[in-house]
């Protein structure tokens, strides 16, 4: 007999009819999933209350200063700009990552001479080619759409993107090392830690607008210098290089950190033989 035939056998004996049981079953499954993930458990209350912090604080600033989007012609196309070179440069690390790691070619890619850190190396220009390729289209588009270029900003526009895309290296190396430590309960790290720095980055308002303890926490994100540095061009047409000095300082932590979570993560994986098993 055929596994075919054995199929359409037990498809014929199986029993007609809702089964309440069958449904109990499955959902059983998927909460035991969700048991055994604090990364899937996180992420059911993080998107809901992300979007509750940045439109709280977004709300509050125009409620005290509604012309202040009329005072910079594009500061809203700007800001929406930069920070998807954030995050593009973020998911251009992670995503050419995963993409091995759903293919289970880590195995295959580290019984050749390559080294960790080339492998690196190779994520940051995929990184690079990824965002320019997301870009360009939207910032190109911009200017017969809505008579706005980004590119009127500037050689401070070079100075910004470069903090913006070493800041999403340092992030997705960091979730690249999570993800070889901790499985691929940990894939959605990927897609969700950017945005746990757009509250604080003072994308779409000033940092002042935010309570005085979490400017503290506000000033530890290069983005946040990024930010205000592109206001201070839109709106006082002046480049501020003490912010660009901060935001070079704080990449600088950013990519230390974020260097040896990744080698760290890759030691582990390589130590427990997660480097041939992990995959989709």
């Amino acid at each position: 007999m055929t596994a075919i035939e054995s199929l359409g056998r037990i498809q014929q004996s199986a029993p007609v009819g809702f089964s309440a049981r069958r449904v109990g079953a499955m959902v059983l499954r998927h909460l035991y999933l969700l048991r055994g993930s604090w990364v899937r458990l996180a992420e059911l209350a993080y998107w809901p209350l992300m979007q509750m912090v940045v439109w709280g604080f977004i709300t509050q600033f125009f409620m005290t200063n509604s012309n202040w989007v009329a005072q910079a012609t594009g500061v809203l196309l700007a800001a929406a700009l930069l920070w998807d070179v954030l995050f593009r440069s973020q998911l251009g690390v992670s995503m050419s990552f995963l993409e091995e790691l759903w293919s289970r070619n880590l195995g295959n890619l580290f019984v050749t001479p390559l080294k960790p850190y080339e492998f690196g190396i190779s994520l940051l220009v995929m990184s690079v080619i990824r965002t320019l390729l997301g870009m360009l289209p939207a910032a190109l588009l911009a200017i017969p759409l809505y008579h706005y270029s980004v590119f009127t900003l500037g050689l401070p526009l070079i100075a910004f993107f470069s903090c913006l895309m070493a800041m999403g290296w340092s992030i997705g190396l960091a979730v690249s090392g999570l993800v070889l430590r901790y499985g691929m309960g940990a894939e959605s790290l990927a897609w969700v830690t950017i945005f746990a720095f757009a509250p604080v980055s003072g994308v779409y308002y000033p940092i002042s607008v935010l309570p005085g303890w979490l400017q503290y926490v506000a000033w530890a994100t290069p983005s946040a210098y990024v930010f205000e540095g592109m206001r201070a061009v839109l709106f006082q047409n002046q480049f501020r290089w003490d912010l660009l000095a901060g935001a070079v300082v704080v990449d600088g932590l950013y990519m230390v950190a974020g260097i040896w979570c990744f080698l760290l993560g890759f030691a582990h994986a390589r130590r427990a033989g997660k480097l041939l098993q992990q995959g989709e």
